[in-house]
């Protein structure tokens, strides 16, 4: 069964990239410009993983970050964090994100860290 990836980034050339390497790569891919309703997309999808621009239309990537990790029912769901702007990170937190990469980003680093983050105690 393919692993599944859940992105949300407000830009269409990046999901696109995105979609097309994850898929690629053997990951079962959906992505989303907006996350209105990030814990419906998760329930109806059930990701593995999930990969978020930290900067979304009028809305803080982070911020989703923090409450998908604060929710007991997704806590342990890996989120990995995106961005053009390393440096809003540094200033902010990190939110609980697993990782942090940075736009633009290398495509076999990108791949390593989702592998790493999919890694869990369970599948060892």
């Amino acid at each position: 069964m393919l692993k599944k990836i859940l992105i949300f980034d407000d830009d269409e050339a990046v999901l696109e990239v995105l979609r097309e390497v994850l898929e690629y790569a053997n990951f079962e891919v959906k992505t989303a410009t907006v996350c209105d309703n990030v814990f419906k997309d998760i329930e109806d999808f059930k990701p593995d993983l999930i990969l978020m621009d930290y900067i979304l239309k009028g809305i803080n990537g982070g911020e989703i970050c923090h409450q998908i990790k604060s929710n007991s029912k997704t806590s342990a769901l890996p989120v990995i964090l995106i961005s053009a702007y390393p440096r809003v990170l540094l200033s902010l937190g990190d939110y609980g994100s697993d990782t942090f990469i940075s736009k633009p980003f290398d495509l076999s680093d990108l791949l390593e860290k989702i592998n790493s983050c999919l890694i869990s105690p369970q599948a060892i």
